[in-house]
């Protein structure tokens, strides 16, 4: 599977949270707003996160249409690296490096933070702005004891391929364990937190990518 168009087309809509906290209105389920408010305190106190996820579509049939992928994430501030079956994304906050492993092409760009497509801490911070969200009870996921939030856009709705997330968050750790992304083609996304490691001390050198084994004609530098 492509990684680019997973990137742009998936994990710009995903699960947990790292940045500011500027969350939704009054108007809100009351009882979601506390726990996705202590989920907010939770990680943002965080100085960097480890994320192992399982990724999977599942189809309107109900049956998955690909094989389970397990990435790797990253994050540090303004810089991240993310590894895919296939792709690695690095980011120093200033240059984003996306390499290719089957084509063996590393592609350069200038990083836009605001830019979703290219940020994977916007995996940290989806739900914060633009959502409606109601408390849905209490779930066991993985043999964890979960609340289980749902939210709907409520900001340009029509422009999105979704129509509904469901998040389960860890009652005890304030974390997100579960994440389903309820798609408007009537496939599933499945976004399943296997670990989560916060404040693990990260050289900042992991987040710049080493470009010395490639030749010219493997780069494709875009910057300006």
């Amino acid at each position: 599977m492509n990684f680019t168009s997973l990137f742009t087309k998936r994990l710009i809509l995903s699960f947990v949270l790292f940045y500011g906290i500027s969350l939704f209105g009054q108007d809100q389920d009351p009882k979601a707003k506390l726990i996705l408010d202590d989920l907010s305190k939770k990680t943002k106190s965080y100085g960097s996160i480890q994320a192992h996820v399982k990724f999977q579509v599942i189809g309107k049939d109900k049956k998955p249409l690909d094989k389970p992928q397990q990435w790797i994430l990253q994050l540090k501030d303004k810089k991240f690296k993310v590894n895919i079956p296939g792709t690695q994304i690095v980011c120093d906050g200033v240059t984003l490096w996306n390499f290719n492993q089957d084509a063996q092409e590393l592609t350069i760009k200038m990083y836009q933070e605001s830019n979703e497509e290219q940020n994977p801490a916007k995996m940290f911070t989806m739900y914060e702005t633009g959502y409606k969200y109601k408390y849905s009870g209490t779930q066991v996921s993985g043999g964890v004891t979960c609340d289980l939030i749902e939210l709907y856009p409520s900001v340009k709705p029509e422009r999105k391929k979704f129509h509904t997330v469901k998040m389960w968050v860890d009652s005890k750790k304030k974390q997100i364990k579960l994440l389903k992304l309820i798609m408007k083609d009537g496939s599933i996304q499945v976004f399943e937190m296997q670990k989560f490691e916060p404040n693990i001390v990260f050289n900042d050198a992991l987040f710049k990518y080493d470009t010395k084994g490639l030749k010219p004609e493997q780069i494709n530098d875009e910057r300006e």
